[in-house]
């Protein structure tokens, strides 16, 4: 488990931590602006910290999920998703594995504000090593979806994901028995 992971079980599994948090944001806000957030209480803060951590860590897992069920698995229905497993999740910047036959190709899911976010999105060099890693681990590619709303943003994503699919099913210009 990596160390992202850990701090993420921590602030998920220990509410007192977020409460601590929310007063520590409030005493940092009210020295450095004071004048500007005359409005803002503890408790303003302190909710901040719990839906930042809580909420929204739960958004994102639901956004995924339809994604994933609702969208490509009805779309792609000869294919399996499955979440990956948390060590995949952050060593290779997977959330879900496709399986194709003997190979995979992998998905992982932002949100469309990621692509606004980061100036029309494109993976870290980390990410790209990851990709490449996963790739070389399970023979296909790993794509970024963009979600919004539960819904496929980026639908040219699935052209790519099609002529995957393909590419792994065929070798040499013929067809490879699913196994």
């Amino acid at each position: 488990m990596n160390k992202n992971t850990k701090i993420k079980n921590v602030l998920l599994c220990n509410p007192s931590i977020n409460i601590e948090l929310g007063r520590k944001l409030y005493i940092k806000i009210t020295e450095e602006i004071q004048a500007e957030v005359k409005e803002i209480t503890e408790q303003d803060c302190i909710d901040y910290m719990i839906q930042l951590v809580i909420d929204k860590t739960y958004d994102g897992f639901l956004r995924e999920k339809s994604v994933v069920n609702d969208g490509l698995a009805k779309i792609f229905t000869d294919i399996v998703f499955e979440g990956s497993d948390p060590e995949l999740d952050h060593a290779c910047d997977v959330d879900y594995i496709a399986k194709v036959g003997n190979k995979a190709f992998g998905i992982q899911i932002k949100p469309v504000t990621a692509n606004a976010n980061f100036g029309n999105y494109s993976a870290t060099e980390r990410m790209k090593s990851s990709f490449a890693e996963f790739q070389e681990k399970f023979g296909g590619r790993v794509f970024v979806v963009f979600s919004f709303d539960g819904e496929i943003a980026n639908k040219g994503i699935i052209k790519d994901i099609q002529n995957e699919i393909k590419r792994l099913t065929t070798q040499n210009g013929k067809l490879i028995r699913r196994i």
